[in-house]
């Protein structure tokens, strides 16, 4: 029977994602082969794998929307970003967008504690203030549902 990946597992994948993501962006190096050095880095680590593999292949299968959706909110241009922030959007936004299931505070804590952990001294707030707005955008229903 498959049991439902811990919160803490999670977390770990969208930390190891958010690592990968910003290896793949800088390195150029494929996806494929920072999943398997990523997957045997932490080969003997419990973490959500299938969830640290869907952020690692969807958010560039997506990142024409992603940036499409969250380049409005922005207060500078997508390319003045640091790497760590348009990383950390990139995955909060195709979480907001696409992963329903999760729900719109635990994407924006997430995004706001990989901020606080990678980011620059205020990439926290910054990255606070887009992915309130996209969420007030994508997440309508829940927000008005949820307050």
């Amino acid at each position: 029977m498959n049991k439902k990946p811990s919160f803490g597992a999670r977390k770990k994948a969208r930390r190891y994602a958010l690592q990968a993501l910003y290896g793949w962006l800088l390195s150029g190096n494929t996806l494929s082969d920072i999943e398997a050095h990523v997957l045997l880095e932490h080969a003997e680590e419990a973490f959500d794998r299938d969830y640290f593999q869907c952020l690692l292949h969807e958010v560039p299968a997506h990142l024409e929307s992603i940036e499409s959706i969250m380049s409005p909110h922005l207060s500078r241009k997508l390319e003045d970003l640091g790497a760590i922030e348009l990383t950390i959007l990139r995955i909060s936004v195709y979480e907001l967008k696409e992963r329903l299931d999760i729900p719109y505070r635990v994407v924006i804590n997430e995004g706001l504690e990989l901020a606080k952990t990678f980011g620059s001294a205020d990439s926290h707030r910054f990255v606070n203030g887009v992915l309130d707005k996209v969420a007030r955008e994508l997440r309508v229903n829940e927000i008005s549902t949820n307050g």
